[in-house]
């Protein structure tokens, strides 16, 4: 009997360790299930890197993102270029604020010039240098830089500001970030490239950690706007682009004028806009933007949406129709075809890197997604 204990000790201990261990593969695997359902939904971490504008395009675009259930909008990091960074600054903490979204986004003021030295200074003779193309637009190059961001919001809202940026410097976000969330952070860079630039020369260990890097820019199949062959973003700042696009990034999207200009803004879409927005603070931004009398003064006149379609990828990747996937690269010598963004079919330069170009997207769809967050505005 005292030799049968122990045997039966052992069996009992033999069954609950069997037991134990099934119960703890089975915690283990749904453990993992679980885990994977939720890597599944996790929301799209992005950085808003913005030459930003009211409304359309560029206030649209980041409306887009920090309304999205699919995207969490880390912050807007501000460049020059369609404005200059005060301006920019002073438009994005508005609108953040019209979403009462300003105290859970950041918005970081960054470079402020090309990296071409005293170019701003000279842009008039640079344009009748190199010519013009069907829009004479200079952006910031075009007038006085403003003395500050806080004078753009009081002199453009007639109030005081209820938020402010960040006092780091907008290139220092951004590598923040990308640490922060390694592999998970996509760059939505839809203004002149000199935070990205300025940001990869800094700290070029960040490449390999970004995600991605969705663009507005160039212009591969069709003239240019700003020059035959140049579009704005691109043109504004060709060296930073030129560092931006080389640097070897996981996956470069480049939304170029050969789409943008398929997606037309009328005097119909423009006034759908008005009709589905109902929030005082973007009501009033439609009706101040010059559009909202050209179209009525010239309502055959059309124009674009640019940026947005760069949001609308990010939250729907299933927007692009066409696609084509090439070498790039950027024209950064001073000549008549700077700031050029070129495609290669065939050889490309020592350096160049491989990005999707987008080339059509689904009209109805993207309209569709503008409209409903001019609703939830």
């Amino acid at each position: 009997m005292i030799k049968l204990v122990p045997v039966m000790y052992s069996y009992d201990n033999s069954g609950n360790l069997f037991l134990i261990t099934l119960t703890l593969f089975l915690l283990i695997f749904f453990v993992k299930s679980a885990c994977a359902a939720d890597t599944s939904k996790e929301k799209e971490l992005v950085i808003l890197d913005s030459d930003m504008v009211e409304i359309y395009d560029d206030g649209m675009a980041m409306a887009m993102l920090a309304l999205s259930s699919k995207v969490e909008l880390l912050g807007v990091s501000v460049v020059a270029g369609n404005t200059w960074v005060e301006e920019g600054t002073a438009f994005a903490l508005r609108q953040l604020e019209g979403i009462s979204r300003a105290e859970t986004i950041p918005v970081a003021m960054g470079v402020n010039h090309p990296l071409r030295g005293g170019r701003l200074a000279n842009m008039k003779e640079e344009r009748e240098l190199f010519g013009f193309g069907r829009d004479n637009w200079q952006g910031a190059g075009g007038y006085p830089r403003p003395e500050s961001w806080r004078a753009v919001y009081k002199n453009t809202y007639r109030l005081e500001p209820q938020s402010a940026p960040l006092g780091e410097h907008a290139a220092d976000f951004i590598i923040e970030q990308v640490k922060k969330y390694p592999g998970r952070v996509t760059i939505a860079a839809i203004g002149p490239c000199g935070n990205i630039a300025e940001a990869v020369r800094k700290a070029p260990e960040i490449v390999p950690l970004v995600k991605r890097v969705v663009y507005m820019g160039g212009a591969f199949f069709q003239e240019g706007n700003v020059t035959p062959a140049a579009e704005f973003n691109c043109w504004f700042d060709p060296e930073a682009a030129k560092i931006a696009l080389r640097s070897p990034f996981k996956e470069q999207i480049i939304v170029p004028l050969d789409v943008c200009e398929k997606v037309k803004l009328s005097a119909k879409r423009y006034a759908e806009t008005e009709e589905n927005i109902k929030n005082p603070v973007f009501l009033e931004m439609v009706r101040r933007n010059f559009r909202y009398e050209k179209f009525k003064t010239e309502p055959d006149y059309v124009t674009y949406i640019w940026d947005t379609i760069v949001s609308a990828i990010i939250i729907d990747p299933t927007v692009i129709t066409e696609e084509i996937t090439l070498p790039v690269d950027v024209n950064d010598d001073y000549s008549l075809s700077y700031g050029q963004m070129l495609a290669f079919k065939g050889g490309a330069p020592r350096g160049a890197q491989s990005a999707r170009i987008v080339l059509s997207v689904d009209e109805d769809k993207l309209w569709k997604m503008i409209f409903e967050v001019c609703r939830g505005l």
